[in-house]
């Protein structure tokens, strides 16, 4: 019983589909047609779509090696910079930058023997190359070369005057009148944070010329040498200084240096003869306090065995020059004291100093401040003084800067002043009174491509 039902049951559904086909007549194959053409496109249309993926796929795998010898190159490239990165970190250590001055002057002066000196024009070229490199952290190198000469003049010393210009060690670089040569102007070390605290010591051709306040004067912003300008000597020697803090705001930061320098070297001597002995340099130099444009400072330094002329770089002149000045023979004269300071500001568009000077000569037998004309020698101590002045105001907008400096010198100053920025003679080391006035013109030239750069023109009178 169970057998047959089972038959009939499987015979019932094998019947279904013959009844079902046999019902639904023409349409439904039609419909069935339709289905079959839809789904052949789909294949092909998939079987399209997988070629073109295969294909994708072949160029993705071309791309991927090509990448892939691009990465090996590249990492060539990186090797080939990490072994080239080294000597760029040594360049990057040099910086240079320098200044070029042409200069024309007008010179006309009444000597105390009633005649009148004139030089109707004097021009000058004036170039300088600057220097600093990094040897670590704490240490670095500055120089500066510097090339100073008259147009169409070499080697002349002496002219109507009577007055001699030779090149020596305390104004080479400094006086025109020479030779276009290029000299070294300042060659210098520096050992910074010494153990970790604020002191250092430096040594070499030292920053000596051009200080405070004669940057004002000179068209920069910024400090230009150590030592306040009435010892403006480039000389070599060393210095050892430590800075701190004030803790009062108004009162900002301060440094202190002990200099010491030699200014003239006398060389291999017969000890059975009397020889000249070498001059030396010694004393302080304060930064009293330095909050922006606000400075105080102070130097005081002793001058020992001064010489009554030194070794002339030209040696026919250096052997004459004794008979030809008068002097006589080289020798030492004694020593001087000097101590001087300034102290400088900034109001408003007004930029102002005002500074000191105080000499003392202590000379031995032969006497300083001679009497050439009654042959009498003077060897007393005597004191001498100096009072310098200065206003500058700066009409920024403008570009337009308006000087004047007044200086006066007592009857025995004596300013330590052969590196002097004049043609002829120092200014500072003026006996009586002296008069400046100037302005300086930023040029419109247009955007700086350099942190150092600048450009102006300078009148003065």
């Amino acid at each position: 019983m169970v057998k047959k039902i089972s038959v009939i049951a499987l015979a019932g559904m094998l019947a279904l589909p013959a009844l079902s086909l046999a019902g639904g007549g023409s349409p439904n194959v039609a419909d069935m047609e339709q289905k079959i053409e839809a789904l052949s496109r789909q294949l092909d249309e998939l079987r399209a779509a997988m070629a073109a993926q295969s294909e994708m796929n072949k160029a993705l795998a071309e791309n991927v090696e090509a990448l892939d010898k691009n990465v090996g190159i590249l990492d060539e490239d990186f090797e080939d910079l990490d072994e080239r990165a080294e000597e760029w970190d040594l360049a990057a250590r040099f910086k240079f930058y320098g200044d070029y001055r042409a200069r024309a002057d007008y010179y006309s002066a009444d000597t105390v023997f009633g005649r009148t000196l004139d030089n109707e024009s004097v021009i000058t070229n004036r170039f300088r190359l600057n220097m600093r490199v990094k040897a670590t952290e704490n240490v670095e190198f500055k120089g500066r070369l510097a090339m100073y000469k008259t147009w169409g003049n070499q080697s002349a010393f002496t002219d109507d005057s009577h007055a001699m210009w030779p090149v020596f060690d305390g104004n080479v670089t400094r006086t025109p009148i020479g030779s276009s040569a290029l000299y070294v102007d300042r060659a210098f070390v520096n050992w910074n944070n010494i153990g970790g605290a604020p002191i250092w010591f430096s040594i070499g051709r030292r920053p000596t010329t051009d200080g405070p306040p004669g940057q004002m004067r000179l068209g920069s912003d910024e400090r230009l040498a150590t030592p306040m300008a009435f010892m403006d000597w480039p000389f070599d020697g060393l210095s050892l200084g430590y800075g701190w803090n004030w803790g009062a705001e108004s009162l900002g930061t301060g440094k202190l240096r002990f200099c010491y320098g030699r200014g003239f070297e006398a060389g291999l001597l017969d000890d059975s003869t009397n020889n000249i002995k070498d001059m030396d340099f010694g004393g302080f130099s304060w930064d009293i306090m330095k909050k922006g444009d606000r400075f105080a400072y102070v130097q005081s330094f002793l001058a020992m065995d001064v010489f009554n002329y030194p070794n002339f770089q030209d040696p026919i002149i250096n052997q004459a020059f004794g008979d030809m000045s008068g002097m006589g023979d080289r020798k030492n004269l004694g020593d001087i004291l000097h101590t001087s300071g300034v102290y400088q500001d900034k109001i408003a568009g007004f930029n102002y100093f005002v500074s000191g000077g105080w000499s003392r000569t202590m000379p031995d037998n032969d006497g300083l401040f001679n009497d050439p004309f009654s042959g009498h020698t003077n060897t007393n101590d005597e004191d001498g003084y100096s009072f310098y002045a200065g206003l500058r105001y700066d009409l920024e907008e403008a570009g337009w800067k308006f000087g004047a400096e007044f200086n006066y010198g007592s009857q025995y100053w004596l300013a330590m002043s052969p590196g002097h920025d004049e043609i002829y003679q120092s200014k500072l080391a003026t006996r009586g009174q002296e008069y400046e006035i100037y302005t300086i013109w930023d040029l419109p030239t247009g955007e700086k491509v350099s942190k150092y750069a600048k450009t102006f023109m300078r009148l003065g009178y």
